[in-house]
Formats: C-alpha cells, structure tokens, sequence
C-alpha cells in the first residue's frame, strides 16, 4: 500500500512487549500509525523511554505522551509507593498491579485522538490468556467500550464507526513473541517490568517479568531482557 493511502490508526504503546507487537501488527496491515503513550504517575519512567524507542524504530507517523497523575487516586501498587509490587507469582486474584480504569482512560484518550486524526481504528494490546486477571482486558469489557464510543462521538454518528482492534486477544505470551518475531520486533528496546530501574533493567520477579519469562520460554526464543 502507498503509504500517502495509508489509513490512520491510533496504537496505545506502553512500552512493553504487547504493545510493540501490536504495533508491528498494525504497521503490517497497512495503516499510519499515530503511536500514545501516557505518563500516569508509573512507578519508573523506563517504559515510556521504551515507547519512544520504539515509536521512532518502528516508524510511526506521530508519537505522544499523555500526562494523566493517576498518583492522585492510587489504589494501586504501581501508582501508590505504599503498596509493594507483589513478587510471589501469578495467582488467582485480581492483583494489586491492577490499576483502577486504567484502560477505560486509555482508551478514552485514544478516541480523542482518533475523532481528530480522522482514524476509524484503535489499537490495544489486552490479552485474555497468559495475563494477571485484569478486568479491563476481557473480551466483554473491549466490546462494551466499542459500543460507547459509537455512540459518544461525531465520527460515528456520521458514519463513521470505530473498531477497538485487539490482535493479542485470544493469543498465549509465547505466540505473541513469536508473531512479534516474524514481523521483526527488536524485543531487547521494550520493558514490561513492573518495577524496573532506571536504566529500564527489569526485576525478574514480579508478575508481568513472570509472564514474559515462561513466554520467551515456551516460544523457544532467546530472551534478551536486561535484569538487573
């Protein structure tokens, strides 16, 4: 496709693995990608200097940071310093890294943009399967937020209707990466830590390094992120 022909897509780009699959993903597809990352109030700044590497490698048209200080509400361990990331493994629960709304706002601020980009399409990198439990990445949750929006906005009701694009839903961490591969995602600029430090070096411990870990494992893929 002639990039000049290229529709526009908003793509939410965390920094993390998901994330930048989901971007290759799109970018394959054909569409100019409009990349947003947000400033929430995280416990380290790592994964948004991942974003931007990524954004910039990867070739998107635009990239954004959003500040939204979610530190105001709390409630969660990776906006509230109070609360210990928990390190014991992935359970049954919904964990206390799950942060209240956060996809809701997410999301929101993806439909903004897209109303002004004139973008019929918003990428997210929620997973249903090898995940911690959180309430906004199920199916359910992604349908009902797509009916809301094609009903809240100017472009749809002009017929225009938005699709919530979610190509990660239904896949295992290990067929992500190697999906990622294929489209040649550099894996070792991304950081999905939960406490990573400065230098964007991951803990090895908590649940999102958990998941990643038995991920690269089971893709039989080398896995190159740095530990600190």
């Amino acid at each position: 496709m002639d990039m000049q022909d290229a529709k526009p897509a908003v793509i939410l780009l965390s920094g993390g693995l998901d994330s930048a699959t989901v971007l290759a993903i799109a970018k394959a597809q054909g569409f100019e990608c409009h990349t947003m990352a947000f400033d929430y109030g995280q416990r380290h700044r790592s994964e948004l200097e991942a974003s931007a590497k990524l954004a910039k490698q990867m070739g998107a048209k635009t990239h954004r940071v959003m500040k939204v200080d979610m530190r105001h509400i709390g409630g969660s361990a990776l906006t509230d310093d109070k609360i210990d990331v928990p390190v014991g493994g992935v359970g049954e629960e919904i964990p206390v890294t799950y942060v209240p709304a956060r996809n809701t706002i997410f999301l929101s601020y993806g439909l903004a943009l897209a109303e002004v980009i004139e973008a019929d399409d918003i990428f997210i990198g929620v997973n249903a399967v090898d995940y911690s439990g959180y309430p906004d990445c199920r199916p359910d949750y992604i349908q009902a937020y797509e009916s809301m929006a094609n009903l809240a906005t100017k472009r749809a009701i002009e017929d225009h209707p938005l699709k919530i694009q979610t190509p990660l839903i239904d896949l295992t961490k290990a067929e992500i990466i190697q999906k990622g591969i294929e489209l040649g995602v550099d894996y070792s600029l991304t950081v999905s830590c939960y406490q990573a430090n400065e230098q964007g070096e991951a803990c090895g411990v908590c649940d999102s390094c958990r998941l990643r870990q038995q991920g690269f494992k089971e893709a039989g893929v080398a896995d190159p992120t740095r530990y600190q």
